[in-house]
């Protein structure tokens, strides 16, 4: 069957018209802050404790925005004998936002979980290169980073989390052994104190 001449002109003007009926609402921003999706793309958010100076980040960038600067210090062995070693210490992390098209790439590469998507999107500056924001600004977006979403009822646990929870359980169970074998080992240091003797009430000797 043919379509009806003018049909989809009907059509259009239609949505138009509903669209029009509709109570429009304004958002009072900044007064009321928008309510944005969990994933929202927003800044770039460094956890500092994690980042190892890998530099994975920095080479898998697509744009080359990731600037990253450490030094080299040797670590005394922990046992008399043992070898010295060698770890990077962080000296600059900084991304420069104005070449940045928030991919996601450096986010997904990082082996150490050091960089979280935060939905902080109010860093906007009147001089482009005040858009390099370094490390301790980053830092600070981290707190704005939301929980992860929960797990699903049926999901396994994370094989970390059950690896974790298992060495509590075994230094729990080695504490209350080595507790036990003291108790033991010390009967006097676990029975209560005995009472000093009160003297009798009666007159003493000499006394009348």
């Amino acid at each position: 069957m043919a379509p009806i001449p003018g049909s989809g002109l009907a059509k259009g003007l239609a949505v138009t018209l509903r669209t029009m009926t509709k109570k429009t609402v304004t958002a009072q921003y900044p007064d009321a802050q928008p309510e944005l999706p969990p994933r929202t793309r927003g800044v770039i958010a460094l956890f500092e404790e994690n980042c190892t100076v890998c530099m994975l980040c920095a080479r898998e960038c697509p744009d080359w925005c990731i600037y990253i600067d450490s030094h080299k210090e040797t670590v005394l062995p922990a046992a008399p004998g043992g070898r010295e070693r060698s770890r990077n210490v962080l000296d600059r992390f900084a991304i420069d936002f104005s070449l940045c098209m928030y991919c996601g790439i450096c986010i997904e590469v990082c082996p150490f979980d050091a960089l979280f998507w935060t939905p902080e999107f109010e860093y906007a500056e009147t001089d482009i290169h005040e858009l390099t924001h370094e490390r301790d600004k980053l830092r600070e977006w981290m707190w704005t980073v939301p929980a992860p979403p929960a797990l699903d009822p049926g999901a396994e646990e994370p094989k970390e989390m059950a690896a974790a929870r298992k060495t509590a359980d075994k230094l729990a169970t080695e504490q209350a052994a080595q507790a036990q074998q003291a108790a033991q080992a010390d009967p006097s240091a676990s029975a209560p104190a005995e009472s000093p003797a009160t003297p009798p009430s009666g007159p003493q000797e000499g006394q009348s």
